[in-house]
C-alpha cells in the first residue's frame, strides 16, 4: 500500500505520523496546533515529517485524519443557522425536546434550558403526511412548500433540514421538499431526516439531522480547505477522516454527513490503544488520553471497546453511534486558580490551549497552569521534543508562587496540589466509565497517551488500583497511530417495530440482505476492494411495551439456521443479566442495523533487543524530583535507550520526543519487548 499518514489535532500539538506498510517503519513529529485554522498546522505537520523521513507527500497513499473541528463548532456555538421544514402541526418539536432535565433533585431551578440548534422562527411546517406504515395520508402541496422556503431564504438561512413525520418508513415527501430547495436555494446544504437518521422516533431523528446540517458548513469548508492545501504540496493520495465510533470515512462522505465526526478526536485515542494492546497482551484496559486542553477516558474490554448509540458533545445528545468516550475539562493547559468566594484551590476546566500556553511555553501565558506545576515539581524536564523546545521554569515558579501566596502555603506545596486536583478529575472521569457502569476498575490495565497522559498515568493508576499502567511507544502521537491504523467503516439502520408475531425470519432476513447492499456499495464507491469488507448486524429487541431495547449481535448464517427464537432467548439472557429480571410479554424487533468494515490493517509491532535489566545506558542524569512532601533522588532516562526487561525503580522520568513519562516512588517500570513501560507497585 505504500506509506500511510495519520494526523491528529489537539489543542496544543498537532500529531503526525507516517507509516511504512512494508517494513513497519514509523516517523512521528508535533508541531504546535494552529486554533485559528487547523489546516495550517496539519502542513506543518506534514512538511516536517516529510523532510525527517526523507518521503515526499505524492508517495504517501492514504491521509487519514482525526479532527474536533465539528465538535469545536456544537461546543463553541459556531455552527450554521439551520431553517427546518416540519410536518404542519409539529413546529414546536425541538422546543418541547424530551422531559429530561440534568442536575438532580430541584435541578430544573437553576438549569438554563439550551437554546435548540434550529430556532423556532428559522422553523417552518408543510402540508401532507405519511402514516406509520409509510402510506400517504394527506398529500404534499408544491406551492406551500415553496412558500416556506422562501421565507427561510429571506430569514439567511446558511443549511436546511427536512424531518417530516413516519419518513423514516418512506421518505418521498422529503426528497419532493429537497428538489424544490435546490431550486429556491441552490447553494445551502440540505440533510435528510430518513437519510441521516432512517430510525423511528422523531424527535431524536430531528435532532441528529439538525445537529448535522448546523456543522455541514463548517466541516465542509475545513475539508475542502485541506484537500487544496494538500493538492498544493502534491499530495495525489485518499483522504480519510475519523468517524466517532473508530471507523474511517471518505472527505467526500464526512462533508454529507459530518454528524458522524462529532467525537472523531478521541476515537484516535482508542483506536490507537486497541493496537498497543494487542501487541502487549492486554485485553482489558481503561485509556487515559491527556492532552493540552482536556482529558479523555474509555473502557476496553475483551479487546472491544465500549460503543453507544449516541453521542454527547456539551448539551447536546445526538443519536449517532459513536465509541464510549467521557471528557473532562483537566489536560496540560488546564489554568489553577483561587476563586475568592471558596478561598479553595480549583484547577480548569480553563485552559491557556495553544497560544498563549502554559507560562513554561515561554508564548506570553502568564496564568499558572498544570504544566507549570509539572516543570516546578521536577516532573517534567526543561527540554522537550528531543531539545527543540526549551521550558521556562524559573516562569513557572513565578507563576505557580501566585496560588502560593493565596492558599499561605510553599511554592512545592501549591504545585503538587495542583497535580492532585488534576488527577482526582482525571480518576472521576475514569470512575464514570468503569465502577458506574459495573466494571472492577482493579481488572483492568490504565493505558496513559497523549502528551501529558504518562506524566500523570502511575498516580492516577494508584488512585484507582488499575495496573500495569502503561506508557505504550510514542504515546504523544497515540492518537495519529489510531488515525493510520483504522479501517473504513459505514452504517445504516432500519426501523422495523414489530412483534414477533408479526413478522417472519424470511421478511427479517430480507431487509437485512438489502442493507447488507446498501453499505457494501458505500464502502465500494469509497475505493474499497469488494474482497476487503465484511459486514456485522444489529437487532434491536425488546418487551412490547418497553421504552427501551438491547442491541443483540446477530449472523446472518446462524439467524437462517436457528430461527427469531433463537434470538429472543439470547435477549431474554442479556436482559436478566442487565436488569436481574425477565417479562413475560411478547418480543418486539424494534430497528435493524448493518454495519460495513473494510480490513483490518496487520501492522508489523517492531520488537526491541533484549536487555540484561539494567537500564544504566539508558541513564541520562540524576535529577531532583519533589514527591511525597520531599526532594528525593531520581534520574532521567532516554527511552530510545532502553532494551527489553530493563527495569527502572522509582522516581524516575523517561523522556523522549512526543512525551515524558513519570515513575513515582515506590514503583517501578518493566519495559516488554515492544517497549512498552509497565508500572507497577515496587
Amino acid at each position: 500500500m505504500g506509506y500511510r499518514l495519520g494526523v491528529d489535532v489537539g489543542g496544543t500539538f498537532t500529531d503526525v505520523l507516517l507509516f511504512d506498510d512494508a517494513n513497519g517503519a514509523v516517523w512521528r513529529t508535533k508541531t504546535p496546533s494552529t486554533p485559528h485554522d487547523s489546516s495550517e498546522g496539519i502542513l506543518n505537520g506534514v512538511e516536517e515529517i516529510c523532510k525527517i523521513s526523507g518521503v515526499s507527500a505524492e508517495d504517501i497513499a492514504v491521509f487519514l485524519h482525526g479532527t474536533t473541528v465539528a465538535t469545536n463548532a456544537v461546543l463553541e456555538g459556531k455552527g450554521a443557522r439551520v431553517g427546518l421544514v416540519t410536518t404542519e402541526g409539529y413546529r414546536q418539536m425541538m422546543q418541547i425536546a424530551r422531559s429530561f432535565v440534568p442536575g438532580g433533585l430541584a435541578g430544573w431551578i437553576v438549569w438554563p434550558k439550551p437554546e435548540p440548534l434550529a430556532k423556532l422562527e428559522d422553523t417552518v411546517e408543510i402540508k401532507g403526511r405519511m402514516d406509520a406504515q409509510g402510506h400517504e395520508v394527506r398529500p404534499i402541496d408544491d406551492a406551500d412548500i415553496c412558500a416556506q422556503l422562501t421565507k427561510l431564504k429571506a430569514r439567511g438561512v446558511e443549511a436546511l433540514t427536512v424531518s417530516l413525520i413516519n419518513a423514516y418508513i418512506n421518505g418521498a415527501h422529503e426528497l419532493r421538499v429537497a428538489e424544490l430547495a435546490a431550486e429556491i436555494m441552490p447553494d445551502i446544504p440540505i440533510s435528510l431526516g430518513h437519510v441521516v437518521l432512517p430510525e423511528m422516533q422523531e424527535y431524536e431523528r430531528t435532532l441528529t439531522t439538525v445537529a448535522n446540517a448546523a456543522v455541514r458548513p463548517v466541516v465542509g469548508r475545513y475539508v475542502r480547505s485541506l484537500r487544496d492545501k494538500l493538492t498544493n504540496i502534491e499530495f495525489g493520495g485518499r483522504l480519510s477522516l475519523l468517524r466517532s465510533d473508530g471507523g474511517l470515512m471518505s472527505s467526500q462522505k464526512s462533508e454529507e454527513h459530518p454528524v458522524s465526526l462529532l467525537m472523531s478526536g478521541p476515537a484516535g485515542g482508542v483506536t490507537g490503544a486497541l493496537w498497543v494492546a494487542k501487541n502487549a497482551g492486554l485485553k482489558n484496559i481503561l485509556t487515559l488520553d491527556v492532552g493540552g486542553t482536556s482529558t479523555d477516558v474509555a473502557l476496553i474490554e475483551n479487546g472491544e471497546p465500549r460503543r453507544t448509540r449516541t453521542t454527547e458533545v456539551g448539551h447536546l445528545s445526538v443519536r449517532a453511534s459513536s465509541l464510549d468516550v467521557k471528557t473532562v475539562g483537566a489536560g496540560g493547559g488546564s489554568i489553577a486558580f483561587v476563586p475568592e468566594l471558596t478561598g479553595a484551590l480549583r484547577v480548569g476546566p480553563q485552559s491557556a490551549g495553544a497560544v498563549p500556553g502554559p507560562v513554561a511555553y515561554g508564548k506570553g501565558g502568564v496564568e499558572p497552569t498544570v504544566t507549570d506545576a509539572n516543570v516546578v515539581l521536577g516532573y517534567l524536564p526543561e527540554n522537550l521534543l528531543g531539545g527543540a523546545f526549551k521550558l521556562d521554569r524559573e516562569g513557572a515558579k513565578v507563576a505557580v508562587q501566585t496560588i502560593a501566596d493565596k492558599l499561605g502555603i510553599g511554592l512545592m506545596e501549591a504545585a503538587r496540589g495542583i497535580i492532585d486536583i488534576v488527577n482526582e478529575n482525571m480518576f472521576g472521569a475514569l470512575r464514570m466509565i468503569s465502577v458506574q457502569q459495573g466494571y472492577d476498575p482493579r481488572d483492568f490495565a490504565l493505558m496513559g497517551f497523549g502528551g501529558a497522559g504518562p506524566l500523570h498515568v502511575n498516580a492516577v493508576a494508584r488512585l484507582m488500583g488499575s495496573y500495569p499502567a502503561v506508557s505504550p511507544v510514542s504515546p504523544g502521537v497515540l492518537c495519529a497511530l489510531g488515525d493510520a491504523t483504522t479501517r473504513s467503516r459505514t452504517e445504516t439502520a432500519r426501523s422495523l417495530s414489530k412483534r414477533i408475531s408479526q413478522t417472519s425470519l424470511e421478511d427479517v432476513l430480507a431487509t437485512l440482505h438489502e442493507m447488507d447492499g446498501q453499505v457494501r456499495g458505500e464502502l465500494l464507491r469509497d475505493g474499497i476492494p469488494e474482497a476487503e469488507l465484511e459486514t456485522s448486524f444489529e437487532i434491536d429487541v425488546r418487551y412490547a411495551g418497553q421504552a427501551f431495547e438491547v442491541p443483540m449481535t446477530v449472523d446472518l448464517d446462524t439467524l437462517k439456521a436457528e430461527g427469531l427464537a433463537a434470538l429472543t432467548r439470547r435477549f431474554d439472557d442479556e436482559h436478566h443479566r442487565l436488569f436481574t429480571f425477565n417479562m413475560k410479554a411478547e418480543h418486539e424487533l424494534v430497528n435493524l442495523r448493518a454495519v460495513a468494515m473494510g480490513r483490518a490493517l496487520e501492522l508489523p509491532a517492531i520488537e526491541l533487543a533484549a536487555g540484561d535489566g539494567d537500564p544504566a545506558a539508558a541513564k541520562i542524569r540524576d535529577h531532583e524530583i519533589w514527591m511525597d512532601g520531599a526532594a528525593q533522588q531520581g534520574a532521567i532516562y532516554e527511552r530510545s535507550k532502553l532494551r527489553a526487561g530493563d527495569r527502572i525503580p522509582g522516581p524516575a522520568i523517561i523522556v523522549e520526543m512526543d512525551s515524558t513519562t513519570l515513575i513515582e516512588t515506590r514503583h517501578a517500570g518493566t519495559i516488554d519487548r515492544f517497549g512498552n513501560i509497565m508500572i507497577n507497585p515496587a
